[in-house]
């Protein structure tokens, strides 16, 4: 069996729980339901899902795709039937308390016991917010980011008419410290943005040394963990990755995917911030929206209005089942996929056709096919792609800069500025056990 069928008996069993909640009310009539109809259009859904690459299946290594679990999404289904909205207490009671417990979860998994925070629909508008609240504590001042941090920092500052310029990164793709240093000499800088885990390549900007600049220019930190967050929580990273991940209850804001190691469906992102009294800058009025309760209701503490309640049932579930504990089993399902990583790296390292440009720092691998040019090594990167799909492992392909190979690769003629490299993301801990027929499906097309 490849798809999980266990969630629809859980999730009849618990909807028949769900409606004796209910049983105060009257009766209603659903004979209107066309159930021969309804089960030839989700024959037809079927049908449509299955002209899909295999996201859930461990052959797939591309991008980042994993699958809820179920009882994220048994939980989400559930909710569905309520179809709570998040914005008001009158639209999502339940659900809204859900959320707070579950972001609360968040928030201490970084350190935090106090802070201000909400679910949003992914990691661009967690991070659109955190940089909306910079731009409005630092009005007119610029935004930086790295070079290999998300796009999207650059297109939000432009929404936010914010002045943004990205940062030269260093040979493993982390934030160079030197040309960062330069830039904030000039006394524009309002927000740095430090990237605990580029979606590129999976590198940890030096966020010790970021805080040591904060304390002589004065400036915000912004940390995109999106990706990369639920890694505080593992035991095996290396000692410079580990200490980024320490100094994050230092930063001022935090993002975080659930949608992405956090086992959940899409879209559901976190912002979080340390400072509760940022919860001020959102201040509106709408007499219409919140009147059943003095208590707060998240869309008070949140620029999107409607919210799906499904997203925070799903995300308490997941987190009531496994909490988010150091050593815990969630945990040690993030380990796996780390030493999934680096078993991979170390074969590939080991084959003297492939170069990886510096070892993995989370579970992101990044290799080139060796090539007398970048030229001749980005034909053959994607010549391996196309023909590991035909063998069903799914890769992806990135640019990096031909700099990234100085040190492991001197020889390479540089023809071009950028080479094209196969990439992995082994963020199933399913990966692990999958590592050795991955590598045997690589030697064989090379």
């Amino acid at each position: 069996m490849l798809l999980e069928q266990l969630t629809p008996a859980l999730l009849t069993t618990a909807l028949r729980e769900l409606e004796n909640s209910f049983s105060y009310l009257p009766p209603m009539d659903n004979s209107a339901l066309n159930l021969n109809q309804m089960e030839a259009v989700m024959s037809e859904v079927a049908e449509r899902m299955g002209d899909n690459y295999p996201y859930f299946h461990p052959l797939y290594a591309g991008q980042m795709l994993k699958p809820p679990h179920p009882i994220a999404r048994a939980a989400y289904a559930l909710a569905t039937w309520i179809n709570p909205n998040n914005h008001a207490l009158d639209g999502g009671r339940a659900s809204s308390a859900m959320e707070k417990e579950s972001v609360a979860a968040l928030a201490a998994m970084f350190g935090w016991q106090t802070h201000l925070g909400h679910l949003t629909g992914g990691g661009t508008m967690a991070n659109l917010e955190a940089l909306w609240v910079a731009g409005q504590l630092q009005p007119g001042k610029k935004i930086i980011a790295s070079a290999q941090a998300h796009y999207t920092h650059e297109r939000i500052s432009g929404v936010l008419q914010l002045p943004f310029e990205k940062v030269a990164v260093d040979e493993r793709g982390r934030m160079d410290i030197a040309a960062l240093e330069q830039m904030l000499s000039r006394g524009d800088v309002g927000c740095v943005v430090a990237t605990l885990g580029t979606t590129g390549v999976g590198s940890v900007d030096p966020l010790e040394q970021i805080l040591r600049l904060r304390e002589r220019f004065g400036f915000r930190i912004h940390v995109d963990a999106a990706y990369g967050g639920y890694f505080s929580l593992t035991g095996n990273l290396a000692p410079e990755a580990r200490s980024a991940f320490d100094c994050m209850p230092e930063a001022d804001s935090i993002v975080i995917d659930p949608h992405k190691h956090g086992l959940q469906p899409y879209g559901c992102g976190c912002v979080l911030f340390r400072d509760p009294a940022a919860g001020s800058l959102y201040k509106h009025h709408s007499p219409y929206t919140y009147f059943s309760s003095s208590d707060l209701h998240l869309g008070e503490i949140s620029l999107e209005c409607s919210r799906p309640g499904a997203a925070a049932v799903a995300l308490w579930a997941t987190q009531r089942l496994l909490p988010l504990a150091r050593g815990g089993e969630f945990a040690k399902g993030l380990e796996s996929s780390r030493r999934a990583a680096l078993a991979l790296a170390q074969r590939l390292k080991a084959d003297e056709r492939f170069v990886l440009p510096f070892d993995p720092e989370l579970d992101i691998v990044v290799w080139a096919r060796r090539a007398a040019s970048a030229s001749a090594a980005s034909a053959l990167a994607q010549q391996i792609f196309n023909e590991a799909a035909k063998q069903q492992l799914h890769l992806a392909l990135i640019h990096l800069p031909v700099s990234f190979f100085r040190e492991r690769w001197p020889e390479l003629q540089a023809d071009t500025d950028d080479i094209l490299c196969l990439r992995s993301v082994l963020m199933k801990a399913e990966h692990e056990a999958w590592v050795g027929r991955i590598y045997n499906i690589l030697s064989g097309l090379s």
